[in-house]
């Protein structure tokens, strides 16, 4: 039987052997501390909750729901944004709610994207970024996932020599996998590129509230004129602790939003209602359980980096997201991101994200998840250090350590 054609275009699914090892090892006894998926593990807020919970039931709330999301809940969003970024949006057609952001990202793909479309995507970047393209028929070409003065000099490479003229560039800042933050004056040099060269701005700002030291993360769409070319994307799922809510929104140019909306109408009748009644109650109530999530984030943050440093192995500190990214020791760099994480699976019990997930140039590192408390991450510092003080004299068959660093 034949392969289906979108299929053969996606890689294998490298977190899945991952899973599997961690599932081999779990079912062997071992305690795995599993520090992979980037699934938080914080409660909902408890008014959250509860409006859920007297909404469900009620009479209507079991029917099919608006597809773009509730009046409510959008005007919730432009409400948050007015507030948090001082951006003016009209919830009536620059507000698309969505099940969860990637959804969003993957439904906007699917209605811009023409066979062939060159889009401009961050290596190594979180995967929905560069697939949902690819399984809308276009073709990625990578870009650097700093911010910084070299970004700028490969995208002008990059669309001088991107054949048909590249459609649109994909940006996630505080970014997943790698921690980096933007500024808006970096912002403002990618609008006015994109302007220039006629190019869409799709901005993934999942982690806009998992913050730790200096300023608040900025929205693209606080630059003037901006909103003429971008869609940003959002979800609750870390700000309030929502993940398996699936509730995110994509916000910005009304066109884009339109053909958003259309796609999505055909797709999906919008999340269950009371879901969405709970959202609304989540952005318009108190927003102290925000302070909450980011002060057990920067905890666990802190924990990370001095335990595992103790251990050995220098962790770089995130100033946002709820991840670290982190260089695989010299020891053991040439085995590759895969193979390292099955390794610490093996001999250290602890779980991570294997960079290659990422992208071909996250393959010197793993992604490091805040999903675990600071007992729990301790635990795993000591698994580490086990591994390390004993891989001279275990791993000598699986590769040559003696004269590394």
């Amino acid at each position: 039987m034949h392969e289906f054609h979108r299929i053969k275009r996606l890689p294998p699914y490298v977190f899945e052997e991952v899973n599997r090892a961690k599932a081999a090892s779990r079912a062997g006894g071992a305690d795995i501390v599993d520090l992979g998926m980037g699934n938080p593990d914080l409660a909902a807020p408890p008014h959250v909750v509860a409006k859920l919970c007297e909404t469900a039931g009620r009479p209507r709330t079991d029917r099919y729901s608006a597809s773009k999301g509730i009046g409510g809940l959008r005007r919730a969003q432009a409400a948050y944004y007015g507030r948090r970024f001082g951006v003016k949006l009209n919830p009536d057609t620059q507000v698309v709610a969505t099940l969860g952001s990637k959804e969003g990202f993957a439904n906007m793909a699917q209605a811009i994207t023409a066979p062939g479309d060159v889009v401009l995507v961050p290596n190594p970047s979180y995967p929905i970024h560069a697939f949902g393209f690819l399984m809308a028929g276009g073709v990625i070409r990578s870009v650097p996932a700093e911010p910084s003065p070299a970004f700028f000099p490969a995208l002008e490479r990059a669309v001088l020599h991107s054949i048909p003229k590249p459609l649109a560039v994909v940006v996630c800042y505080p970014a997943n996998p790698t921690a980096f933050v933007a500024s808006l004056d970096f912002y403002r040099d990618l609008v006015a590129f994109a302007k220039r060269h006629e190019l869409i701005v799709l901005s993934d700002l999942a982690y806009s509230e998992v913050y730790f030291d200096g300023e608040a993360p900025p929205s693209v769409l606080q630059v003037p004129g901006a909103i003429d070319v971008t869609v940003e994307f959002t979800s609750m799922s870390k700000t309030f602790s929502m993940a398996g809510w699936r509730m995110g929104f994509a916000v910005g140019n009304d066109r884009l939003l339109a053909a958003l909306a259309r796609v999505k109408s055909y797709l999906d009748y919008g999340a269950f209602t009371p879901v969405q009644v709970a959202a609304t109650a989540a952005l318009n109530g108190p927003q102290d359980c925000i302070d909450e999530m980011r002060a057990t984030y920067r905890r666990r943050r802190d924990v990370l980096v001095e335990s595992f440093g103790k251990a050995g192995w220098t962790i770089p500190s995130p100033s946002a997201s709820m991840f670290a990214w982190v260089p695989i020791p010299e020891k053991f760099r040439s085995l590759g991101s895969l193979e390292f994480s099955k390794l610490l699976i093996e001999k250290a019990d602890v779980a991570v994200a294997p960079g290659i997930g990422f992208g071909e140039h996250g393959d010197e590192y793993v992604r490091i998840a805040l999903v675990e408390n600071e007992q729990r991450i301790r635990q795993a510092a000591r698994g580490i250090r086990r591994f390390f003080d004993n891989a001279d004299r275990t791993l000598h068959n699986v590769v040559t350590l003696a004269k590394a660093g």
